[in-house]
């Protein structure tokens, strides 16, 4: 994103966030163990969630609820992959400001574009496994899969790479065994970028808005994702030409049929080195 201005940094240890702790993506809290007809005092860490508010142009757009951390890729991920503007070079600015009852990622656009976001009308709460975040017409919910085009093949020996890789890479996750995981990974199986969040959709939006925020073209990888196939992961990944989803869980069938219309290759119930390949086969390299 090489004509974009800056954005904030991740946040620091030093963080006025970090003041009333919502920065912290998990804190050990107490509770009582039940085991059989004993009862125990013990304490564990628990993922935390607090609500994070997208203002575009002084304008409120939605509440997402969401893990509190790599926030800025998340500002930018979720403008790109809700098509809010055309490119990450349209984000003028964007500041991450701290309230009583929680975060505000305030986002300057162009005022074409934020006038034709105050024309959606949707500034309601998106809940934590939302991927719709308020949108009030099945027209804005099923807006058409972008078209993606393949200039890379893989060995499925890369997805079983991968997939062995992710369960190191997370942290929070492997903490709180409560949160998502989405990675971007290369054609050879080595994942690049690694975010998590209590929202499958909000962990994907991080994994695209830390590609373009570091230039990378994300259409020269592919996404794996600690979830479920549903629809819109397969919509934020056309929105900026990613050619390939792997998730570890089903598809759903609106996902299929949205992912073999736009040429997206969709990945299934990855798990050791065995998946079902649903749609486009054709990007891997395969023996039959």
């Amino acid at each position: 994103m090489p004509d974009s201005p800056p954005l904030p940094p991740t946040l620091t240890p030093g963080h006025p966030l970090l003041g009333l702790g919502y920065a912290d993506t998990h804190r050990l809290r107490p509770y009582i163990r039940l085991d059989g007809d004993s009862a125990s005092q013990a304490s564990g860490a628990v993922a935390e969630e607090v609500p994070v508010a997208f203002v575009y142009n002084q304008r409120p757009h939605v509440v997402m609820m969401a893990t509190p951390t790599d926030l800025e890729d998340f500002a930018v991920g979720f403008t790109l992959t809700e098509e809010i503007v055309p490119g990450a070079s349209a984000i003028e600015d964007c500041e991450v400001v701290r309230y009583s009852q929680g975060i505000e990622l305030q986002i300057r656009i162009p005022q074409a574009a934020a006038t034709m976001l105050a024309d959606r009308g949707r500034q309601l709460v998106g809940q934590t496994g939302c991927g719709l975040c308020g949108v009030q017409t099945t027209a804005d919910a099923l807006r058409p899969a972008r078209a993606v085009s393949r200039s890379w093949s893989i060995e499925p020996t890369a997805l079983w790479r991968a997939a062995a890789a992710l369960g190191d890479r997370q942290t929070i996750n492997s903490a709180t065994a409560s949160v998502h995981a989405a990675a971007w990974v290369t054609p050879d199986g080595d994942l690049k970028v690694v975010r998590e969040d209590i929202g499958r959709h909000n962990a994907l939006d991080k994994v695209l808005g830390a590609l373009a925020r570091q230039g990378v073209d994300g259409s020269a990888g592919f996404i794996l994702i600690t979830s479920r196939a549903s629809y819109e992961l397969v919509q934020k990944a056309t929105a900026v030409g990613i050619p390939m989803l792997a998730a570890i869980s089903r598809p759903t069938g609106l996902a299929i049929r949205m992912a073999e219309a736009s040429g997206l290759t969709l990945v299934a119930l990855l798990r050791g080195e065995s998946a079902n390949v649903y749609t486009h086969p054709e990007l891997l390299r395969l023996q039959r």
